[in-house]
């Protein structure tokens, strides 16, 4: 972060291993693992039908395990495929490009990572996805309405690391486990960001 904005500055560096010990999550409060739970419903929104399902029945709250597991194998084949971004990496950041905004916005600087992604899911889907998306987020126990401005909205994304140019490319979800990739006109964004949630 650097200047106000989310995520504005990064670099490329790939891990040697990748440890993971389920019971450290018993140390996280519980608005911090609900979070967490926003970004593992991303990777399944956007590739996993399967893994959508176990959200969807509430397996998630008994198979914690799994949920991880599933999480980290999409993301490995979809990082290993596209290291700096260039392409397929991109479905990583849907509910991120509205969600990096609210975070950002003064008004809303309360909430946290998590809860930002999640609602900003429910800006880049098809009304069908959203239809199944919000009764997992409210289970989760995370937003799925916020009362945004979205000028403001947008002048936050005028200044995401995901704009170039005029253009921005945003991941959108129209069929679960299927993200796209749409590189639209930066001003169109508005439309996505004046939708009601």
């Amino acid at each position: 972060n650097f200047g106000g904005v989310k995520n504005i500055v990064g670099a490329f560096y790939q891990p040697k291993k990748v440890i993971i010990d389920p019971d450290l999550l018993s140390t996280l409060d519980a608005r911090q693992f609900r979070c967490g739970l926003a970004e593992a419903l991303k990777m399944s929104a956007t590739s996993d039908p399967a893994l959508f399902a176990t959200f969807e029945s509430g397996e998630y709250k008994s198979d914690t395990d799994k949920v991880i597991e599933r999480s980290l194998l999409i993301k490995r084949r979809i990082v290993e495929n596209d290291v700096k971004e260039s392409g397929e990496r991109k479905i990583l950041n849907f509910g991120h490009t509205i969600g990096h905004a609210i975070e950002s916005s003064n008004k809303l600087c309360d909430m946290l990572h998590g809860e930002c992604v999640a609602l900003g899911m429910l800006y880049m889907c098809s009304e069908n996805v959203r239809a199944r998306l919000v009764p997992i987020l409210k289970d989760i126990g995370l937003p799925t309405e916020t009362k945004l401005d979205s000028d403001e909205i947008y002048n936050f994304i005028l200044r995401d690391k995901k704009a170039d140019g005029d253009k921005i490319t945003i991941t959108y979800v129209n069929e679960i486990g299927k993200a796209e990739l749409r590189k639209i006109p930066i001003e169109e964004i508005k439309d996505y960001a004046s939708n009601k949630i």
